[in-house]
């Protein structure tokens, strides 16, 4: 599919976008500015992320302001205000201090989508405490590894599952000092209650000085390639959250915003709880787990503004169609992007048709704490593409040296490994316990990534594949997201992973495994359909040269599917780390 770009017509927005002037806002931009726009702690106490996303919006007109709306899964609703909500914290950090846990104490928050998990997170950060949101679907041996590595004095978490999944490996977790339930009920040996401990704490707290590098968030890789790593996140990282609030997302003052992410992953905690609230808006958060017309619904009856969902469920949404999305009121929805996994062209297109607007993507890691690369309200966006670098960040394609250097390739569309200049707020500052594997990931000023990309005449950089993925056929070099793309187009496919299999006479094949969509059944004639409409799209030597129906491909708790699992699968090799996997059809 030739991608056209999408026109923007700024006179007929709604709101001025934040980000126009691309050009002019990225030569004339600086971080130490732009942390100006921040509060700081009063009387030169630092900077607190806490404090930028509460306290200085209880202290203002902002204060009766909804800063959660909360819907729960059994139809409950909440609202708590920015006054509100510095309240709930104010104790919480009490609360840590009276449990004799000090500054840099990990404490790890086992929860769904449910207020106290916002609470946990920003009350220990008002007490200079290292929050570590974990997901709650997540396992025994998973969550023991994670407390483990992070060396967790302090869960948070439900009767339920703590039972299930924490009470049986407690034994091993040496640092675990104290486990708080949120339920009501009976109490549990060896616990304590959230409502105790709220209750005798008081509500209010005075944020003691934070120095910006101070460590505040440890979030965990997925695993994917091998053992978790827990990335070390600073205060500083709040200027990044707010930034990209401002320009990726283009929030503003009466907006009201849903990121649909688990603040078990990187985005749901910078997307779904720091950004929105440094930026003062109404921020939605539902407990219920995906289903296209409920979020419809919500959307609707909420009157949403911005959304910043994954591809997964916008693949789910494609499966309804476009005409399922017209009979719901989404007048309000002004902004929509991606995050998570690449955004196939495909579905910027359906979106066009669906809600009238695309989804724009972009692109981050866990490393980086914050979107680097994205598809802007007010440019043109090229479906497929990641897009453009925020302003202060400059990212590169380069080759790695035999030396261990790097050298940047200036030619447009030519591939290589995507690479980030370090110093930018969010940058992590190491993994913990991990000295040698975080040193690894720099050559001279330049963070590698792994992701390998390409960028056009234009600056915008379009995704290849994780390094680890690339396919090398006959001498050339494939990357699985374009293939998976172009099988995507067929109506048949609902979801594509592509792997290199084994050849002894090309090196490696491309193999396609792909889902089908509702109306479509797996058959030797579809097989051939699907290879043919691929050759035609990509050419026979990038086509895939097998295609194997599944049910449902692996995938990440966060939605990636696993190409990993898919090859491991395939040539019965070891399956490694499956603590993140969400679906495991074969």
């Amino acid at each position: 599919m030739a991608y056209q770009p999408i026109p923007k017509d700024i006179a007929n927005l709604r709101w001025p976008p934040n980000l126009v002037d691309y050009a002019t806002v990225r030569s004339q931009f600086d971080w130490a500015a732009a942390g100006r726009l921040l509060a700081g702690l009063p009387n030169g106490g630092g900077l607190n992320i806490a404090h930028e996303a509460v306290d200085r919006h209880a202290s203002s007109p902002r204060a009766s302001r909804v800063a959660l709306r909360w819907l729960g899964k059994n139809g409950e609703r909440r609202d708590i205000t920015y006054c509100d909500l510095a309240g709930e914290t104010n104790r919480f950090a009490n609360a840590l201090r009276g449990l004799g846990i000090g500054a840099g104490g990990r404490v790890f928050v086992l929860l769904g989508r449910v207020p106290e998990l916002y609470i946990a997170v920003l009350g220990a950060l008002k007490a200079k405490c290292v929050a570590a949101p974990l997901f709650s679907a997540f396992g025994p041996e998973p969550i023991a590894t994670r407390l483990a590595i992070g060396d967790g004095e302090v869960l948070v978490t439900t009767e339920a599952l703590y039972r299930r999944k924490v009470e049986g490996i407690r034994e091993r977790l040496l640092a675990l000092r104290h486990v708080i339930l949120i339920d009501d009920g009976p109490p549990v040996a060896g616990t304590r209650r959230w409502r105790d401990v709220m209750i005798a704490a008081s509500d209010h707290f005075t944020i003691p000085p934070t120095d910006p590098e101070d460590m505040a968030l440890l979030h965990f890789t997925s695993g994917t390639t091998g053992r978790p790593k827990g990335a070390i996140h600073v205060h500083q990282a709040v200027v990044t959250h707010y930034v990209t609030g401002l320009y990726a997302l283009d929030l503003h003052d009466d907006d009201i915003f849903w990121c649909t992410a688990d603040p078990g992953w990187v985005t749901g905690t910078s997307y779904g709880i720091i950004a929105p609230l440094t930026h003062g808006v109404t921020n939605l958060v539902v407990e219920a787990e995906f289903d296209a017309p409920t979020w419809y619904g919500i959307l609707a009856n909420e009157r949403v503004t911005v959304w910043y969902t994954a591809p997964t469920a916008i693949r789910m949404m494609m499966k309804l169609g476009a005409a399922a999305v017209r009979g719901y009121d989404l007048g309000a929805l002004r902004f929509m992007a991606s995050v998570g996994e690449p955004l196939n062209p495909e579905a910027v297109v359906w979106s066009e048709d669906a809600f009238g607007r695309p989804f724009h993507d972009n692109w981050w890691q866990t490393e980086t704490g914050g979107i680097m690369i994205a598809n802007y309200l007010a440019l043109p966006v090229k479906p497929g593409s990641m897009g453009l670098p925020l302003p202060g960040i400059e990212a590169a394609i380069v080759e790695r040296q035999p030396d261990g250097s790097v050298s940047v390739v200036d030619r447009p569309m030519v591939e290589g490994e995507l690479a980030l200049k370090a110093g930018w707020p969010s940058m992590m500052r190491g993994y913990l316990h991990e000295d040698e594997r975080y040193r690894k990931c720099f050559a001279g000023p330049w963070y590698l990534t792994g992701d390998l990309a390409k960028r056009d005449g234009d600056g915008y950089f379009w995704f290849v594949g994780r390094a680890d993925d690339v396919i090398k056929s006959s001498g050339h070099l494939i990357g699985p997201f374009e293939v998976e793309s172009a099988l995507l187009e067929h109506p048949a496919v609902a979801e594509a992973g592509v792997i290199g299999k084994p050849d002894p006479m090309a090196g490696e094949i491309v193999k396609a495994f792909v889902a089908l969509n509702p109306g479509y059944a797996a058959s030797q004639a579809l097989r051939r359909d699907l290879l043919g409409h691929a050759r035609k799209r990509l050419g026979a030597v990038v086509a895939p040269k097998e295609i194997a129906f599944r049910d449902n491909l692996p995938k990440t708790r966060s939605g990636k599917i696993m190409r990993r699992l898919l090859r491991a699968r395939e040539l019965g090799l070891p399956e490694g780390d499956l603590s993140t996997l969400e679906s495991d059809e074969r």
